[in-house]
């Protein structure tokens, strides 16, 4: 009888350890960030404004057919390299007609402009599901690509980007040394409705389910948006931009940025993503001793997330274009 309990005990208690040992298998694999040791940089800047040129037309030819006019890409040049050239990089679901009007301004500034696509954007299908195929290392490719070709544009680089844009910027703030200045304006590092300390396994849970298309207004579903943005999101394309914020902050644990200067622009009154996120990377890169300069838009001001196209309802780019523009330049 004693050896029965003995035996029996010995039992339930393998049991117990294989239930906490699944548990800490499971919990392991939610809570680490999946395959981004391959997003690494692999620069190759250009040697001359020719070059840039000519990469800027291989892109184009190689731009998707069936892309909305707006949202081809679109460079703003003065036939020459000026002393700062300037990237930027909209966010997802949008295009290039997004930072149309801002670029135009820096371009009446001096600057040469270069605004392309993000890839499987601006297509005049408003519908399409091409950008549930975005892949972080796209996202990689596409960055390490504009900063190669702004080097043949100005003898300065800078490079903007907003949201999903944001990431692909803070990115290039973490790994390119040649980066004069990185402008970050509201990263989606995370989203207002997931708990900061959920963001990586509801990323790798996104990874793993299959991909669903949802409305980015329900209420209004296909009427949502302009013209030249998709109305909805791809639930994997909003984890691809997870995953890169992710090796972001992983390299930026380990090492500090290698751009120049940093600027982080947040909204106050953003209710897209996660300002607490941001900030515990420009706390990070400060540690390291980088040069990271912050901003933020006042919750009075009622801005949305997207704080850069004028088309938007709640636009206040009489005040927004402005103190950019004066933190960008000065």
């Amino acid at each position: 009888m004693f050896r029965q309990k003995l035996m029996g005990g010995i039992r339930r208690w393998w049991f117990v350890l294989l239930i906490v040992g699944m548990i800490g298998v499971i919990a392991f694999i939610l809570f680490t960030p999946w395959n981004i040791a391959n997003l690494t940089s692999h620069p190759n800047p250009v040697q001359s404004y020719a070059e840039a040129v000519q990469r800027i037309e291989t892109v184009w030819a190689q731009e998707a057919s069936g892309m909305n006019p707006v949202c081809r890409l679109q460079f703003m040049t003065h036939d020459q390299p000026v002393e700062r050239a300037i990237v930027l990089v909209h966010g997802y679901t949008n295009c290039p007609q997004q930072f149309h009007e801002l670029g135009q301004r820096f371009y009446d500034l001096g600057y040469n402009v270069l605004i392309a696509p993000l890839p499987y954007h601006g297509l005049a299908d408003r519908m399409t599901e091409e950008h549930a195929q975005l892949k972080a290392k796209d996202l990689v490719t596409y960055a390490d690509e504009m900063v190669d070709i702004a080097h043949g544009l100005g003898k300065q680089v800078v490079i903007v980007g907003i949201s999903g844009g944001g990431v692909t910027v803070a990115w290039t703030a973490q790994y390119r040394q040649d980066i004069d200045l990185a402008v970050i304006i509201s990263p989606a590092f995370g989203y207002q409705q997931i708990p900061a300390p959920l963001t990586m396994p509801a990323a790798n849970l996104y990874l793993t389910l299959p991909n669903s298309f949802q409305w980015w207004d329900p209420s209004l579903q296909a009427d949502s948006g302009e013209a030249y943005t998709y109305p909805r999101y791809s639930t994997r394309a909003l984890a691809e931009f997870l995953r890169l914020g992710f090796a972001v902050q992983g390299a930026a644990q380990r090492e500090p940025p290698a751009a120049h200067s940093i600027l982080v622009v947040t909204n106050a009154n953003d209710t897209a993503v996660n300002n607490v996120l941001t900030a515990s990377v420009v706390k990070v890169w400060r540690e390291h001793g980088a040069s990271v300069t912050t901003s933020e838009f006042e919750a009075e001001l009622q801005l949305g997330h997207d704080v850069i196209d004028p088309t938007q309802p709640y636009e206040r780019i009489d005040i927004v274009y402005p103190r950019l523009i004066d933190l960008i330049t000065k």
